[in-house]
C-alpha cells in the first residue's frame, strides 16, 4: 500500500500550522476526532464533500506514524 502522507500539509497561515488535509481548513485531528466519535468514512465524506477517501487514510496513517 502506498503512503498517503503527501496529502498532509502544514502551513503557519492555515489552522495555526496544525497538520491539515491538502491545505484545506480541515485538520488531521478533526478527522481523527470524528472517527473516534463513531463517524464512518461515508459519514465524513458525506458531510465534507471536498474530502476524498484517501484523505481519511492519510489522517490514519499520520496518526499511526505519530504514535509508533
Amino acid at each position: 500500500m502506498a503512503s498517503q502522507l503527501d496529502r498532509i500539509t502544514s502551513n503557519p497561515e492555515i489552522c495555526g500550522g496544525c497538520p491539515t488535509i491538502r491545505g484545506l481548513r480541515i485538520r488531521v485531528s478533526d478527522i481523527l476526532d470524528m472517527l473516534a466519535g463513531g463517524a464512518g468514512r461515508s459519514d465524513i465524506l458525506r458531510d465534507y464533500p471536498y474530502l476524498e477517501d484517501e484523505d481519511i487514510s492519510a489522517a490514519l496513517e499520520y496518526a499511526a506514524r505519530d504514535f509508533a
